[in-house]
C-alpha cells in the first residue's frame, strides 16, 4: 500500500527529464475515464505534444508529484492575464495515478497550488469537472463552491455528453 510518506511534491519551470512520465500519467488517466480534455485511445505523440507546449507561457505553473523517481501525480495553476483578473487562476488538469488514488494526494496537490495562487496574489480560484466524478467530493470539502453547471459539456469515450460543474473559492 502506497503512502505520501515518500511523495516529493514539485514546482518546474520545465519537463525535461519528466516528459515520458507525464505522457504515460496522461494516458492511463484518460484510459480510466478522466474528463480532461482527451478521449482514449490517447496516442503517445498527442501526448507528448500536449506537454511540450504546457510550459510554453509563463502563465501556467506546473505541480508534479513524485514517488520512488517517478511523476505519480500533476496539477496545473493557470493565472488570468488579462487586466481585470490578475486577481485570479484556474486550477486544471489534476491527475493522480490510479495506483495512489484516495491516499490524500490530490488534496496535497491542490493544497499546494492554492498556496501558491496566494503567494502570487491571486485571491480567487476557479476549477470545472465533470458532474458525478468523485473529485467533486475532493474540491467540496477543500472549500470549493459550487456556481452552477453546463450541462453537455463534454463528450465521454461513448459519445455521450456530460455536464461539467463549476467552482470557486476565495482564498
Amino acid at each position: 500500500m502506497a503512502s505520501l510518506n515518500n511523495i516529493e511534491i514539485l514546482e518546474v519551470k520545465s519537463i525535461e527529464g519528466y516528459e515520458a512520465d507525464l505522457s504515460e500519467l496522461l494516458i492511463n488517466v484518460v484510459e480510466e475515464g478522466a474528463s480532461i480534455g482527451f478521449l482514449p485511445s490517447l496516442g503517445r505523440s498527442v501526448a507528448d505534444e500536449y506537454w511540450a507546449g504546457i510550459l510554453k507561457s509563463d502563465d501556467v505553473i506546473l505541480f508534479l508529484a513524485r514517488m520512488d523517481g517517478k511523476v505519480v501525480g500533476s496539477v496545473q495553476l493557470h493565472l488570468c492575464t488579462k487586466q481585470n483578473g490578475s486577481h485570479r487562476a484556474e486550477i486544471a488538469k489534476l491527475m493522480i495515478d490510479a495506483s495512489i488514488r484516495r491516499k490524500g494526494l490530490g488534496r496535497l496537490l491542490m493544497q499546494t497550488t492554492e498556496e501558491k495562487a496566494k503567494r502570487d496574489g491571486r485571491t480567487l480560484l476557479v476549477l470545472d469537472t465533470r458532474e458525478g466524478d468523485p473529485s467533486n467530493d475532493l474540491y467540496q470539502s477543500l472549500g470549493f463552491i459550487k456556481a452552477g453547471k453546463i450541462p453537455g459539456y463534454a463528450k465521454s469515450a461513448n459519445g455521450e455528453l456530460a455536464a461539467t460543474v463549476l467552482y470557486y473559492k476565495n482564498v
